[in-house]
């Protein structure tokens, strides 16, 4: 077991005074029997009204309402946590599942729902085709099939952090040959439900003691993976970044069907168009 800290700062600089309008904040670490939750807290500055919900998949949404205006914003997230995953976890795959393809019960196919269809357009069967090549014989071991597909995407993929705002598309990914975590999660999501797969993104902070994990340059970040339900065994992650399953160095805070659920920090102003000055982002994750 581990405790950690994590303190992730967001700030927004404006050329002049704005209104601004309501802020989602999804910041607050999901527990779980791996994740116990020590300590969480939210602080925006200017003043602002701030209330709490949980969305359709339980995470914690915070809603921050302002009063006044300005020409900065700061949202600061602070978390204490103790993490206990496995560095090698060890999944009960229900008798059923243990080959693929397999039959999800009935309850689990309307629960799972959306989550098992493609959210993205593949009209060539790109993606399909790709995905194909990693089902090595019918019937063959499920668990083995993810770990080849999540290892295949970062076989076939280059990772480049990028800035900017947006996820490539599982195709734009196929195409280019590279991509960031979050283009690695989405593409690997993709090709798990193109299979039959219910799967789901997830958002949170990669702890990376050693700096030698893949998307961060220090000692944590941010960090984007995925979650696929394999009954039995339950929900099981797969970081395609890092080739690695299981919930070790990883600390989940949101998870959704579609990447866009999960951004951290969002929200709008009132001013003119060109009132964005800038934005920054800090993110300590520490033992």
């Amino acid at each position: 077991m581990v405790t950690l800290k994590i303190h992730h700062r967001t700030t927004y600089h404006y050329h002049q005074p704005v209104r601004l309008g309501p802020h989602r904040l999804m910041l607050r670490p999901r527990e779980s029997h791996e994740l116990r939750l020590v300590l969480s807290r939210t602080i925006v500055a200017p003043d602002a009204t701030v209330s709490w919900a949980l969305d359709v998949f339980g995470n914690a949404v915070a809603t921050a309402t302002f009063q006044t205006m300005t020409d900065r914003l700061v949202v600061d997230g602070f978390s204490e946590l103790q993490l206990s995953a496995a560095a090698w976890p060890v999944f009960d795959i229900a008798a059923s599942a243990i080959s693929y393809p397999f039959r999800y019960s009935d309850n689990d196919w309307i629960d799972l729902g959306a989550l098992t269809a493609q959210q993205h357009p593949d009209p060539a069967g790109q993606l399909r085709d790709w995905t194909g090549a990693f089902v090595r014989s019918t019937p063959t071991d499920t668990l083995s099939l993810l770990k080849d597909l999540s290892a295949g995407v970062a076989t076939w993929i280059q990772y480049q952090s990028r800035d900017d705002e947006g996820t490539q598309s599982p195709t734009e990914t196929l195409d280019r040959g590279w991509g960031s975590c979050r283009d690695f999660a989405v593409l690997f999501v993709e090709a798990a439900r193109s299979l039959g797969f219910g799967a789901r993104i997830v958002s949170g902070y990669l702890y990376n003691p050693n700096q030698l994990s893949l998307g961060s340059t220090d000692a944590g970040s941010t960090h984007a993976w995925a979650e696929v339900y394999v009954p039995g065994a339950g929900w099981i992650s797969f970081d395609p970044t890092n080739r690695s399953v299981g919930g070790l160095n990883l600390i989940p805070v949101a998870v959704a069907r579609d990447i866009r659920q999960v951004v951290p920090v969002t929200g709008s102003f009132i001013g003119m168009t060109n009132a964005l000055q800038g934005m920054s982002v800090e993110i300590s994750v520490t033992s």
